[in-house]
């Protein structure tokens, strides 16, 4: 498993976050099921995180790359999508929607065991998210392709050949 003869191919995870069950906060969640049938080098795994939680800690022992992507209630348009590289868990922006303190303990936990791997944040602008429904807006699924677009273009890097 090495993509060529002098270095091991490190593994990564794409990790979707985000609660389903209250739309466009779901968008994490739904890029990955976006991506499931998507060509992905062989190095790379798909994730639905849900909520996040202390039950992905372990995650951060198996993988030394991450792209992580979840909604955000930006200041920035609807749909706009941004890429953060996060070092430390208070690097990790306060806007952060419904699961956002579960994200950032996960973190600062990952970081008392040790050095946080490799982290690629994507994040997606969304609105309020008071509304119960199971549906992404038409104007958030229209991002998919473009978040998914985004993940494929950071796994391209050549940080993560």
């Amino acid at each position: 498993m090495s993509g060529n003869n002098s270095e091991p191919v490190v593994r990564t995870l794409v990790l979707g976050l985000g609660n389903i069950l209250m739309g466009d906060e779901g968008i994490g969640v739904r890029s990955i099921e976006f991506m499931q049938d998507k060509h992905l080098p062989e190095h790379v795994e798909l994730l639905d995180g849900g909520t996040g939680g202390f039950h992905l800690l372990s995650l951060f022992q198996e993988y030394k790359r991450f792209v992580i992507i979840d909604a955000t209630l930006g200041t920035g348009p609807l749909g706009e999508i941004h890429v953060l590289k996060p070092k430390f868990a208070s690097d990790f922006p306060r806007s952060l929607t419904s699961h956002d303190i579960g994200l950032r303990d996960l973190m600062q936990s990952a970081e008392l065991l040790g050095e946080l791997p490799e982290i690629f944040l994507v994040t997606i602008n969304i609105s309020e998210f008071n509304t119960v429904q199971m549906e992404l807006s038409r104007e958030i699924e229209a991002v998919l392709p473009g978040v998914r677009d985004t993940v494929l273009d950071l796994l391209d890097k050549e940080t993560f050949a």
